[in-house]
C-alpha cells in the first residue's frame, strides 16, 4: 500500500458502516455540550469512524483528540486502521502511545492510548490544556484505570476547562444509570449485526475447559463453515487446547490471541491465513470488543474470564476464574454475526444461562484500591466522594 502524506479532509459516509447514521447527531451535540454517550454495538463503526468524521469540528481549535482503549492490541490496531482510511501512515494525523511504544509525531490529531497512559498524561497537566477531547471506548469494560481517568476527566472539565468534550462509547452499557450521573444526552446506533444461531451444550467442568473447548471445536468444524474464534480464560487453557486441536485438525491453522503474545503473532491471529487455510483462534476476553477478526463465522465460548480480585486476609490482589455475565457472553456470540449469519457454541445450559448476571463486575468493587487512593493524592484530593463516580 502507498502512503501520501496528503493533509485531506476525511469524509466518512463513504465508509458503509452502521454508524454513519449517527455522525450528524453526535455532531450537533458535541456542538452544544461537553458531554456525549454512544450506544452502538459490536462493528458498528464507533472506534474508527467517529474520530474521524469529528476531526474538522470547529471546537477541536487545534487541538487534540485522546481516545482511551483497554488494551494493547485494540490501541495499536484502531489507530493502523484510522490511519489506513485517511492513507497514511501511523504517527501522521492518527498516532497511539501504549506501553514501551510510541507511534506519534509532529503532526498527530488523534492519539489512541492505554488506560495507564491517560492517566500519566492527567498527572502531568492537570487541564490537558493540548486536548479538546477525551473519548472512553469500551466503557462497559469497568476497569479501575477508565474509572478513576473518567472521574479526574469530569474534575478537570466541572473545574479548569468546560470547553473539554467527553464521549463515553461503548456496546453495552447501564445506559440510564449513566446518563442521569452525567445528566448528559445519549446516541444510540442500532448496527447491523446478522443473525447468530446459539446453541446450548450440556454443561461445563472449569477444570476441564481445554478438553471441552477442544471437542466443541472439532464438532463447530465439521458442521459449519467458516473461521472459528474460541473463548478461553488464559494463556494455559488456550495452549492446552491449541495441543489437542493441533492432535486432531489437520490443513486449519492455529492461532492464540492473549495479552502477552509477540504484536506480530497477535497480528496474524486477526488477519486471514496467509496461505488461504481455515483458521482456529483460541483468544481470551481480549477478542471481546474493539477487534473484528476477519473470516469469523463460528464461536465457541466456554463460558469463563478470568478478573482480578482483592483478597483482604492477604492484603493482596490475584487472579481468578468466574463465570462470565450475560452482556459479556452476548459480546462474544456476536463476533459471529459481523460479516455475515453465524453460530454460536456455548457449553453452558440454557438454564444456566438465566442464572448469569446482567452486567460484569466493575472492578473498582473488587480490586485493590492503593492505586487509586495514590492518584488522588497526587492529584491533590484528599476525599475521593468529592469526585463523578459511576460506582
Amino acid at each position: 500500500m502507498i502512503f501520501y502524506n496528503i493533509q485531506m479532509s476525511f469524509d466518512p459516509f463513504q465508509i458503509d458502516l452502521p454508524i454513519t447514521e449517527v455522525i450528524q447527531d453526535v455532531r450537533a451535540h458535541l456542538e452544544k455540550q461537553n458531554t456525549l454517550i454512544v450506544n452502538a454495538p459490536p462493528g458498528a463503526g464507533k472506534s474508527t469512524l467517529l474520530p474521524l468524521a469529528l476531526l474538522d469540528e470547529p471546537w477541536l481549535d487545534g487541538k487534540k483528540i485522546i481516545m482511551l482503549e483497554p488494551r494493547r492490541l485494540a490501541a495499536r490496531t484502531i489507530a493502523m486502521r484510522m490511519s489506513s482510511l485517511l492513507n497514511e501512515q501511523v504517527g501522521t494525523r492518527v498516532g497511539y502511545r501504549i506501553r514501551f511504544e510510541n507511534k506519534v509525531g509532529k503532526d498527530t490529531r488523534i492519539e489512541v492510548v492505554t488506560e495507564g497512559i491517560l492517566t500519566r498524561m492527567l498527572h502531568t497537566d492537570n487541564s490537558l490544556e493540548d486536548v479538546a477531547m477525551v473519548i472512553f471506548d469500551e466503557f462497559h469494560e469497568r476497569s479501575i484505570y477508565a474509572d478513576v481517568a473518567l472521574a479526574l476527566c469530569r474534575e478537570a472539565q466541572q473545574v479548569l476547562r468546560p470547553d473539554l468534550r467527553i464521549m463515553i462509547m461503548s456496546a453495552t452499557l447501564d445506559m440510564p444509570q449513566l446518563t442521569e450521573l452525567l445528566k448528559a444526552p445519549a446516541v444510540v446506533s442500532k448496527g447491523k449485526q446478522f443473525p447468530v444461531d446459539i446453541r446450548y451444550g450440556t454443561g461445563v467442568d472449569m477444570f476441564m475447559l481445554p478438553e471441552l473447548t477442544a471437542r466443541t471445536i472439532l464438532k463447530a468444524a465439521k458442521e459449519n463453515e467458516g473461521d472459528i474464534l474460541a473463548f478461553l480464560p488464559g494463556e494455559g487453557e488456550i495452549r492446552k487446547c491449541e495441543e489437542l486441536l493441533k492432535k486432531e485438525l489437520r490443513g486449519v491453522s492455529i492461532h492464540p490471541l492473549y495479552g502477552q503474545l509477540p504484536p506480530n503473532r497477535q497480528y496474524a491471529a486477526i488477519t486471514p491465513d496467509k496461505n488461504g487455510k481455515r483458521k482456529v483462534v483460541l483468544a481470551t476476553s481480549i477478542a471481546e470488543t474493539s477487534l473484528t477478526i476477519e473470516g469469523i463465522k463460528v464461536v465457541v465460548d466456554c463460558g469463563y474470564g478470568r478478573t482480578s480480585k482483592f483478597d483482604p486476609n492477604s492484603g493482596l490482589s490475584r487472579l481468578e476464574t468466574v463465570m462470565i455475565s450475560k452482556d459479556s457472553a452476548d459480546q462474544r456470540a456476536g463476533r459471529a454475526g459481523r460479516l455475515s449469519a453465524g453460530v454460536c457454541y456455548r457449553l453452558w445450559t440454557k438454564a444456566t444461562q438465566s442464572q448469569l448476571a446482567e452486567h460484569r463486575v466493575p472492578e473498582i468493587l473488587e480490586t485493590d484500591l492503593a492505586s487509586l487512593v495514590l492518584d488522588m493524592a497526587k492529584w491533590g484530593i484528599v476525599d475521593a466522594n468529592q469526585l463523578t463516580w459511576l460506582t
